[in-house]
């Protein structure tokens, strides 16, 4: 029979437990056997030394004694000498209701409410707990376990399961949203304080920049395009002309902040802002440029690589007694100490609401946990519950044994100095 860990084999102190039963119930046995042995020597002394009737009288109530407690402590674990007797093997046969009856106990006794309530109500659990995480020793020990339950949580989790986990979350809440509307607010917003001028500047400075070193390459593009049948230093003329205009121009534009081109570019993204809030065909477009984004395959990998450098970092600084994560997690855990052991009315809040909600477990879950005790013994083997048990505590008990050999062989020297005294 499949039995629970309990019903594994011998552990070293089962073996040590077994060892000293052994010896005790050797003894036990060996005070019987003396107590029969004197019994026997006084049965046949008493006729001619009537003063050996006061041992045969001790002697015969110790066994009496002993042999009566004997098969009561036998009786717990099994069958004395084998024989059917009733309500013998009291632990294996009634190991059921024993479970039953102890995990009763156990929920009245110890997952008793008003147990749990009164118990946790004096332990000032808030206040300790601050005192133990404002130590040094106290919040590292935290954060080291907190770093070793990030990790491990960290590496079970499949980076393929996060990733389409994440892209799930950001593709359904971008479906969700449509980014017309708060994308022209953000371009208004921007475009109002005057933000945008500074990357106006750039792109402006840049695209200066690249047409004067590319003189060549944009004097080419117009000779290049010039009708077969101009003569060539014309084209030269016309393109070194055209350059020298978008120059000017150019440089007209990057150095004048008011610059007509400025100011046409401001409402255009001005117009742009508004349609994007309000014009149901701009909106409709920027719904499919969003759309097309969210189903890119390489949107997929952006996330999946985003969760790769995420969970590399957080490992990293999980590892590193130094890293700036945990030092700020040990300092953070060490200021909420501070504050449970200064604040008492904090304190106070914390240690109600623990034994609210203890109480709350104990009023709906007692008999549920001790039921627990219901079902582990329930699925023990009889037998090998006896014997356990009986390691366990059979060394006290055959004490019973001795301390009945002991007492029979007084009460009987008494009741037989008494009968013979009084009544003799």
């Amino acid at each position: 029979m499949t039995t629970l860990g309990i019903m594994a084999a011998d552990s070293p102190a089962d073996v040590e437990r077994g060892r000293a039963l052994k010896k005790m119930k050797l003894f036990a046995t060996s005070l019987l056997v003396v107590m029969a042995v004197i019994f026997v020597v006084a049965w046949t002394l008493e006729a001619k030394y009537p003063w050996v009737g006061y041992v045969r009288a001790a002697a015969e109530a110790g066994m009496v004694g002993a042999l009566a407690d004997w098969f009561a402590v036998t009786a717990l674990f099994r069958r004395p000498l084998g024989l059917p007797i009733p309500h013998t093997a009291i632990i294996p046969e009634r190991k059921a209701a024993i479970g039953s009856s102890l995990s009763e106990f156990v929920a009245d006794n110890f997952l008793n409410e008003e147990v749990v309530r009164d118990k946790l109500s004096r332990l000032e659990i808030a206040s300790r707990t601050g005192a133990w995480l404002s130590r040094e020793s106290g919040s590292s020990r935290v954060t080291a376990e907190l770093a070793n339950a990030v990790k491990g949580i960290v590496n079970v989790l499949d980076d393929d399961d996060i990733a389409e986990i994440m892209a799930g979350m950001i593709r359904r809440r971008t479906e969700e949203i449509q980014v017309g509307p708060p994308l022209g607010r953000i371009i208004g917003d921007v475009i109002s304080r005057g933000d945008h001028r500074d990357l106006v500047n750039v792109l402006v400075e840049r695209l200066y920049e690249w047409v004067v070193r590319n003189e060549a390459l944009v004097s080419g593009a117009v000779r290049n395009r010039a009708p077969s049948w101009t003569p060539k230093f014309v084209d030269s003329l016309v393109s070194d002309k055209l350059y020298r205009e978008i120059e000017h121009f150019l440089r007209a534009v990057r150095d004048d902040e008011h610059h007509q081109i400025r100011v046409a570019l401001d409402h255009f993204i001005t117009d742009l802002a508004e349609d994007l809030q309000h014009d149901p065909r701009t909106i409709a477009r920027a719904e499919e440029v969003k759309r097309r984004i969210i189903e890119n395959p390489h949107v997929q990998t952006l996330v999946g690589s985003a969760w790769t450098s995420v969970k590399t970092v957080v490992l990293e600084a999980a590892a590193d007694p130094d890293s700036v994560l945990r030092r700020r997690l040990t300092d953070s855990i060490q200021e909420f100490g501070r504050k449970l052991v200064q604040d008492r009315g904090l304190a106070a809040k914390i240690d109600h609401w623990i034994t609210d909600a203890a109480g709350y477990a104990s009023r709906r879950y007692a008999r549920e946990v001790a039921g627990i005790i219901d079902d582990t013994v329930a699925n023990w083997d009889g037998e090998a519950t006896s014997r356990k048990i009986e390691l366990l505590v059979g060394r006290d008990l055959q004490f019973i044994r001795i301390n009945g050999t002991v007492v029979g062989a007084l009460a009987g020297l008494i009741i037989y100095t008494l009968a013979h005294h009084f009544l003799g």
